[in-house]
């Protein structure tokens, strides 16, 4: 088995067509077909369902296909680390987010460009539960959670602390309040993300605990979308503080304090543990960590595990 042949075999799986495949890969429909048997008898299994046309994986061409990407990044990021030693100029930074961890990223990324602005900066947007794997598939050197990640493979390093706001706009009668309860909010409509987070699990156990009903009763695909909705005179919406700075700051959105509702969000640089980061890797990590030790951020550079050391053998 060979990285030809597992190439083959990703392109017919991902194509699910074995002509597009040949397309693909500029070979001849005929020398695929050739390719993929190769595969299979080596593997001692089939990898596709003879009966389809349309490239539809066996239960061993499941388990492959999934090894196999792994493989083939695994080629790419060698190529790149070997490009990256001709010159210290030349790399690129790959990083996983969801949106409003996206946001979160920008200050690093605008200090990262400024100083190395030859190295491409590629945010993939990803949901947060699927950016572990895609970080030890080698899909991406590094992401970003708001929860600390199970896997003992990965290692993660706070650089940012957030916390949630509640928000109403300006007409509202909530908006003349400095301070409101949890149980003034039971009657209002609240305008969430359709997207589940570890925070908003927290939300609704915060309602649940004080015996409040919660409404949600209008659920949007990004934050941008229910800031705009809010201030259109829509509801009212829990979101990170950082996502709403602008629209506090015009007027447009007003935050109302809620004691029972003072949530904070950790948010993580996610990678694996003990890899070796790409010199690009390297030089955005020094660039968090710069940012953690200006006053002027709000950023933070705490590899996780060491407080946890500290209270061990304060003990």
């Amino acid at each position: 088995m060979d990285l030809y042949q597992l190439e083959a075999f990703v392109a017919v799986a991902q194509e699910r067509s074995f002509s597009r495949a040949a397309l693909r890969l500029h070979r001849t429909q005929s020398a695929v077909s050739q390719t993929i048997g190769k595969l299979e008898d080596t593997l001692g299994e089939k990898v596709f369902e003879r009966s389809s046309r349309d490239g539809t994986l066996t239960a061993a061409g499941k388990v492959l296909l999934e090894y196999a990407e792994e493989l083939l990044n695994l080629r790419e990021r060698a190529h790149e680390a070997i490009a990256e030693l001709r010159s210290l100029h030349e790399g690129k930074l790959t990083v996983a987010a969801n949106e409003f961890t996206s946001l979160c990223l920008l200050p690093a990324l605008h200090l990262y460009h400024r100083m190395h602005p030859s190295i491409k900066i590629q945010v993939q947007r990803s949901l947060a539960g699927d950016i572990p794997r895609q970080i030890l598939m080698h899909q991406v050197e590094f992401g970003v959670l708001s929860f600390k990640p199970e896997d003992d493979q990965l290692s993660s390093t706070i650089f940012y602390r957030d916390g949630l706001v509640f928000v109403v706009y300006p007409g509202h009668s909530l908006a003349t309040a400095d301070k409101v309860s949890i149980h003034d909010l039971g009657a209002e409509s609240f305008v969430a993300h359709n997207v589940t987070s570890p925070l908003r699990v927290k939300v609704i156990e915060a309602f649940k605990k004080t015996r409040t009903t919660l409404h949600m009763d209008v659920e949007l695909p990004t934050l941008s979308s229910i800031k705009d909705f809010v201030r259109m005179g829509n509801g009212v919406a829990l979101v990170p503080r950082m996502s709403v700075e602008g629209e506090l700051e015009r007027g447009e959105l007003v935050a109302v304090a809620v004691d029972e509702l003072r949530l904070e969000r950790t948010l993580r640089l996610v990678t694996r543990k003990g890899a070796t980061l790409s010199h690009a890797g390297v030089a955005f990590m020094n660039v968090c960590r710069s940012m953690a030790a200006d006053p002027e951020h709000r950023a933070v550079f705490e590899p996780e595990g060491i407080e946890t050391a500290k209270r061990k053998a304060k003990v």
